[in-house]
């Protein structure tokens, strides 16, 4: 699983899939959670910084796991419940079972957009995408909610006055409180359909982690990318004006769980919840 022919600070040749301008000496959580799934989109940095995470908290990878397989589930509720467009917003690099293809197997027609603030991330996607216009990718900040769903390629995808499930799953705990991710959320919800939905992820403070997770924080502090961890009340309040859907906020592992799904090892801090429009 290499990046490059050799270390990149000795002067190798990037391999093709790197954008222009992409530092790959400064870590990246795109790139670090690509690693941690079993990616090969990564670089030594992602890889070294991903696997002091896994020593300080380990099961970390666990919980990249068990974020996957809430993705796969959740996608596949939401088309039982009539949803034929997503808004993935910090998606990633695309892996193995990507939403349009999990969605696509239950409902062939669905529309996805794709938006992530990682080049990488964004150019790797465009290159899966490539020829299929109901599906599309937007380097954007998730900071800029107005500017996602405003955004011509995006509108030219989805259409907001039908509704729409947003995808938010392992990116909030990286927006600060500064950022107030609960208007962030908020002009989300106010910007689609009623009958729409919203589905997230968040890491939790647990009291019996709080020595480990503060010194993932630290680590990360070190990187361009901070943690912000959260209370379940709070991520409850990330729901405000939504109707949450059974089962409620609940770890990943136990929303709607599958019974034949080997990633449902327990990871209590990764919380799920899918509130609904009214």
């Amino acid at each position: 699983m290499s990046d490059v022919n050799s270390e990149p600070d000795g002067g190798a040749t990037l391999p093709s899939w790197v954008p222009d301008g992409v530092d790959v000496t400064v870590p990246n959580a795109a790139r670090m959670y690509d690693y941690l799934l079993g990616g090969y989109h990564n670089f030594a940095v992602d890889r070294e910084y991903a696997e002091q995470v896994e020593q300080i908290l380990p099961g970390a990878r666990r919980g990249a796991y068990a974020n996957r397989a809430f993705v796969c589930r959740v996608v596949r509720w939401l088309i039982g419940a009539g949803i034929r467009q997503f808004l993935d917003i910090g998606s990633g690099i695309p892996t193995v079972g990507n939403v349009h293809e999990i969605a696509e197997e239950t409902a062939p027609g669905v529309r996805v957009m794709y938006v992530d603030i990682d080049p990488v991330a964004v150019a790797h996607t465009k290159a899966i995408l490539a020829g299929h216009p109901r599906f599309g990718v937007l380097q954007a900040d998730l900071r800029r909610p107005s500017y996602i769903v405003g955004h011509p390629d995006v509108n030219r995808v989805l259409n907001f006055s039908k509704p729409v499930a947003v995808l938010l799953t392992t990116v909030l705990y990286y927006i600060s409180d500064a950022d107030n991710p609960l208007k962030i959320v908020g002009q989300l919800r106010d910007a689609v359909a009623a009958g729409s939905y919203i589905a997230l992820t968040h890491a939790i403070h647990m009291t019996e982690l709080a020595e480990a997770q503060e010194g993932v924080r630290r680590l990360l502090e070190r990187s361009p990318t901070s943690l912000h961890l959260r209370t379940r009340e709070q991520v409850e309040r990330l729901l405000s004006g939504l109707d949450v859907v059974e089962p409620g906020i609940v770890p990943a592992v136990d929303w709607h769980p599958d019974p034949s799904d080997d990633e449902n090892e327990p990871w209590p801090s990764l919380l799920a919840a899918v509130g609904r429009k009214p």
